[in-house]
């Protein structure tokens, strides 16, 4: 018995030291979590966080920036020098910038060892294994449907708010857009896979569901019944788990953006008053060169209908493109009129950049970068200032909140956030608190969050 327990003792496993650097958009950060839970279910592994301390390097690449490839490969040249002290360190590039590059990558980058798409992240325990075995590169970058989703393990949790992917792609192909070159087309999650990964979370304390997709409102799902569900639907589905009081979504398209889906809004008191719904442009010639197949007016009835359903309380963002090819003043001084017809609480606003293998690359543009960034500069003014009178109309007002942690500024204050998605801190140094709702009083709106002032919590007291 005693040499056995030696024996075993001997041959424990230490555990790999894992690093994993995520770039871009929320549906990345789902996907490093899940690399995380399925390397863990298949090997001892533990996330660190410098590259430095690591055996494995991931980096989970994003494609939507302005050379994105140059500063996957700068990355890479840093980390170069690490493994050259530790040659058996594994180095790993992911997401949509390997999608883009494949092979191309480990040409540019020997000392690369596995190079991985969003669509085949599930395979990564193989192809580890597969490097360790043969010492030989790994490149998988295939478009396996939703494969992936029927391989992950149920997701660890870390919080009371948690992301749930419930579709991958995009079909829509807008002339700026590379996603639908490096994600794939328009797939969706089986019903099913979605409530059972939901209900794990909601077991776990999870109170609060953002669901993911580049095109999330157009979710049409696979049933038991080989019947189809909407993205309307689902969030019915979703209200009737207990556990779950809050759901989010992003990132939806106005194209998608449906009755029953506004109907919904009026109905679900868990769906969170705020809506992030892109628009790009303010002019309709704009929109046409970049292919979103929907005018102002279109974007402005779904604005209306909304409003009118959720009895103004809503709050809403987009994301607007500044300097697209073609675009003159007149198409940018209209994108500044529907920013102030909507009365946006916040964007996300770029300086247009031509993406590789996107139809809007091959556009002249004439347009200076002086001007472009002129323009930006304006929008993006215009967008703080709505925010900054929408923060100062919230004082005095009380709001609940799910209480996520203690504010990483102050440990004596505790942190969450409104459904208008607004950061609010309160002293409190009771932990109790953490993953309930409380309600809170706002005292004062400062330039990135809001200071509040604890009221009641129901839960705690009802305990």
């Amino acid at each position: 018995m005693t040499e056995t327990s030696t024996a075993n003792h001997h041959t424990q496993v230490e555990p790999k030291r894992l690093y994993i650097e995520t770039h871009g958009c929320q549906m990345n950060e789902y996907d490093s979590k899940r690399m995380v839970d399925l390397l863990q279910t298949d090997q001892p592994v533990e996330q660190v966080f410098s590259a430095e301390e690591a055996d494995i390097i991931l980096l989970n690449t994003c494609s939507i920036r302005e050379k994105a490839q140059e500063k996957v490969f700068s990355q890479l040249g840093r980390w170069r020098k690490l493994k050259e002290l530790n040659p058996g360190m594994i180095i790993g590039v992911g997401g949509c910038v390997a999608s883009q590059e494949g092979a191309q990558i480990h040409k540019r980058a020997p000392y690369v060892d596995l190079v991985f798409g969003p669509q085949t992240l599930h395979r990564l325990p193989e192809m580890l294994n597969k490097q360790n075995q043969t010492k030989i590169p790994v490149v998988d970058i295939s478009f396996p449907a939703i494969e992936k989703f029927d391989h992950l393990p149920q997701p660890q949790v870390d919080g009371p708010k948690a992301f749930v992917s419930i579709m991958e792609g995009c079909s829509k192909y807008c002339s700026f857009c590379v996603v639908p070159y490096t994600r794939g087309e328009e797939v969706s999650r089986h019903l099913v896979g979605i409530l059972q990964e939901i209900q794990h979370l909601a077991d776990q304390g999870v109170r609060e569901i953002t669901l993911l997709g580049q095109n999330v409102n157009g979710y049409r799902g696979p049933t038991e019944t080989q019947d189809i569900c909407g993205f309307a639907q689902l969030l019915y589905h979703i209200d009737a788990i207990e556990g779950i009081d809050r759901i989010r979504y992003t990132t939806s398209h106005p194209l998608e953006f449906t009755s029953e889906l506004i109907q919904a809004h009026a109905k679900l008191p868990s769906l969170a008053n705020h809506v992030h719904l892109p628009v790009q442009s303010g002019s309709d010639s704009i929109l046409q060169s970049m292919k979103r197949n929907h005018t102002v007016a279109d974007y402005l009835h779904i604005i209306k209908e909304l409003k009118s359903q959720c009895d103004d309380q809503l709050s809403l963002s987009s994301d607007f493109i500044v300097g697209f090819p073609g675009e003159t003043e007149k198409d940018f001084l209209a994108t500044m009129q529907l920013i102030e017809t909507v009365g946006y609480d916040n964007s996300y606003s770029f300086i247009y950049s031509p993406r590789p293998g996107t139809p809007a690359a091959s556009l002249k543009d004439l347009t200076t970068m002086e001007e472009k960034k002129r323009r930006l500069s304006i929008l993006q003014h215009r967008i703080r200032a709505n925010a900054e009178q929408i923060s100062r109309r919230m004082v005095g007002n009380t709001y609940t909140i799910l209480v996520e942690g203690f504010s990483k500024k102050d440990l004596g204050q505790l942190q969450g956030r409104t459904e208008n998605n607004r950061v609010v801190n309160f002293a409190s140094s009771n932990d109790d608190l953490i993953g309930l709702f409380a309600t809170v009083e706002v005292v004062e709106a400062r330039a990135n969050s809001l200071l509040g002032q604890f009221v009641h919590c129901e839960e705690l007291e009802a305990v």
